[in-house]
């Protein structure tokens, strides 16, 4: 990438799911490819910070098959091959992600990592500035899909740094057998700490500790209904403009094979969170010691968007109220992959919409100029 700015009306941040998304839905109303027509009226690059394609499916851990992930909703255009369940998740989705990107012969520019999006100047319809480690673009509309992964949150709980034993998070698990004979403190209550749970407590001694008490569901999750529910609760606590929190505390957790598989064995007898950590074990909310070998924080991620911060998008409680995929404070960015399209289908959706809102802008300032 050349030192001097390059141009195109959109930039795409990310290429996982939501970010490919959007990328055909420009391809299909019309944009070029800002790297082999840069002088088209409408163009778009996408700009991906991994070296291959995949998103943060290539970093999930081994053992997640097709079979354990809940369910990858088919790219817009192309559906997905036949997938043996049993496979990992990290290969087969990152194999479809890149025949996806050959068969439409997407504008994706990686590895590149994105700093800073800025605006130019004070215009509220003017350009903005996307610099990266490869130079800076100049661009009309940002659509973020950024994702999670980036973003792991990180514990900080007394005595953490005298802890002797091993300490990861969720993105840092590999497998189960690293932990063969030990004794695990598991800390989280969302679904990759169950998963994760169930895995290790086959090998070893498991002890289970959240925040809050988890809730189950009873019954199926019909996503005609209940998965209507909660996007409505999502998109409602968004449009608010009120920090994003663990889906988990809108949907709860489900009895999936795994989770049962890990209440039979005992592994689900939650624990309050323990006060603080020595270096042997940690010190239970009654008082009582706990010695255990390893600290799994399965705590979670929140959205990747600091290089966002320059726009000044949060607002004094840290959320930032929007508008479907729209940002309602700066309706130069879209936001996707989060929020209420954070699933894999709402992903798509979100593409295709934020997609949409950038072409009717485009229009109506179109209709505004001199003939």
């Amino acid at each position: 990438m050349p030192l001097s700015p390059r141009r195109a009306t959109v930039v795409v941040i990310g290429a996982g799911q939501a970010g490919l998304s959007a990328a055909y839905h420009l391809q299909r109303r019309g944009f070029a490819s800002a790297l082999s027509n840069p002088d088209a009226d409408r163009t778009f690059v996408v700009l991906d910070a991994s070296a291959a394609a995949g998103g943060a499916w290539q970093h999930r851990w081994r053992s997640l098959s097709m079979a354990t992930v809940n369910g990858i909703f088919d790219l817009p255009g192309m559906p997905k091959p036949p997938i043996d369940p049993a496979e990992a998740s990290r290969d087969a989705v990152p194999r479809y992600f890149a025949a996806y990107e050959r068969e439409f012969a997407l504008p994706i520019l990686r590895p590149v990592h994105v700093a800073s999006v800025r605006r130019a100047d004070a215009a509220p319809d003017g350009d903005l500035i996307v610099e990266t480690d490869g130079g800076s673009w100049v661009v009309r509309f940002v659509i973020n899909a950024t994702g999670t992964w980036g973003e792991p949150v990180v514990a900080d709980y007394p005595g953490q740094g005298s802890f002797l034993g091993r300490q990861l998070h969720t993105r840092d698990y590999a497998s189960l057998d690293e932990f063969a004979g030990l004794r695990v403190a598991v800390v989280g209550g969302g679904i990759s700490a169950v998963q994760q749970l169930e895995e290790i407590s086959r090998v070893a001694q498991t002890f289970w500790y959240t925040r809050r008490e988890p809730v189950f569901l009873e019954g199926d999750f019909v996503p005609e209904t209940t998965g209507r529910d909660v996007i409505a609760r999502v998109t409602a606590n968004v449009e608010a403009g009120n920090p994003m929190g663990s889906v988990v505390g809108f949907t709860g957790l489900a009895w999936t094979p795994y989770a049962l598989a890990a209440k039979a064995r005992g592994a689900l007898e939650r624990r309050p969170m323990f006060t603080a950590i020595e270096p042997h074990g940690v010190r239970e909310a009654d008082g009582t010691f706990t010695p255990v070998d390893a600290i799994l924080w399965a705590t979670g991620f929140r959205p990747s968007i600091a290089h966002l911060d320059p726009l000044r998008l949060r607002n004094e409680r840290g959320g930032i109220a929007m508008t479907g995929t729209q940002v309602a404070a700066e309706p130069r960015v879209h936001l996707i992959g989060y929020g209420p399209s954070q699933s894999t289908v709402g992903a798509n959706r979100a593409g295709r919409a934020a997609v949409a809102g950038v072409v009717r802008a485009l229009d109506a300032q179109a209709a505004t100029l001199p003939a």
